[in-house]
């Protein structure tokens, strides 16, 4: 009986002691899961965070390379240009380019009595935009008449974007008849500063004044507009006027609006060298002063025909 109870105990103590024992056993191994799983996820995480700062560390290094790389190619770039302003001339682009334009027009005119009359015109410009020479002369022979001349030398600047300021000098031929009904030649020289440009509505305008011996002060204008018919054919009317302020010359004109002349041209482009055309001009002349060299004249109205062919080159 004792013997009974004493290996019941006993079996029973082994069994307790291997179920204390089995409980020891699997508290230590979840603990140890437990902090094997925190070191794994640390561990995880740390590595990404590494991962991370050595991205942006590398895209930072690339980010300085390219910027160093753009400082050296702008550095580069900008020798290269400085280079090549030392042997570029900008002056080129600033309207610094010399060109040369000459006009040449032939016009024959007749009036309301049949009297003919030959205009020739030479107009030449050498320079740059900015800075030009102009040569002008004008004849004028009318029938049983010695010709008229008048030619100007003239430096032109620019004042503004569509004007230039002129100054220069005028000479003049001038034939009269005087009292004893003979001809006679006078010539002069003037002083000349003016203005040349294109006044608002595309007018192209000359205006002069004029300063000579023997009290002569005087003005010009010329102001004309061309009107696009076709590609070749223009239509300009035009208006050109001649006032004296003050004349004591030899052969004196009258003061004031001393001549006139408003005309439309027709004129057909065979291409912009050659250009022939048509003129129809109503003319008015004051006439001149009474002088001891000469009779006073009166005023004269007249209409005038006219073609011609104007070259360009």
């Amino acid at each position: 009986m004792h013997i009974t109870n004493f290996a019941l105990k006993a079996t029973f103590s082994v069994t307790l002691l291997s179920l204390s024992t089995l409980s020891l056993a699997n508290a230590e191994h979840h603990t140890s899961t437990q902090h094997d799983g925190k070191d794994a996820t640390f561990i995880q995480q740390h590595a990404m965070s590494h991962s991370q700062h050595s991205e942006q560390e590398h895209q930072q290094i690339q980010a300085n390379h390219t910027q160093q790389q753009t400082k050296q190619i702008d550095h580069y770039a900008g020798e290269s240009a400085q280079d090549d302003s030392a042997h570029h001339d900008h002056r080129k682009e600033h309207g610094a380019q010399i060109y040369a334009v000459t006009t040449l027009d032939h016009q024959w005119l007749v009036n309301n009595e049949g009297e003919k009359a030959l205009k020739s015109e030479f107009e030449t410009r050498i320079g740059t935009d900015e800075n030009k020479l102009f040569i002008k002369v004008h004849a004028n022979k009318q029938e049983s008449h010695n010709a008229h001349y008048d030619a100007k030398i003239l430096y032109s600047r620019m004042i503004l974007d569509f004007w230039d300021a002129q100054l220069g000098t005028r000479y003049r031929s001038e034939n009269i008849e005087g009292n004893d009904h003979h001809q006679d030649n006078e010539e002069y020289i003037d002083a000349v500063i003016g203005l040349h440009g294109m006044a608002p509505y595309f007018f192209e305008t000359d205006a002069y004044a004029y300063v000579g011996k023997d009290r002569y002060i005087g003005f010009s204008l010329k102001t004309e507009r061309d009107f696009l018919m076709t590609q070749k054919l223009m239509i300009q009317p035009y208006l050109e006027l001649d006032l004296i302020f003050n004349d004591e010359t030899k052969y004196a004109k009258k003061t004031g609006l001393n001549r006139a002349m408003a005309g439309i041209e027709t004129r057909y482009e065979i291409s912009k060298k050659v250009m022939p055309y048509l003129n129809v001009v109503y003319q008015y002349s004051k006439g001149n002063d009474e002088t001891r060299w000469q009779k006073s004249s009166s005023t004269e109205k007249d209409w005038l025909y006219g073609a011609g062919i104007r070259f360009k080159f």
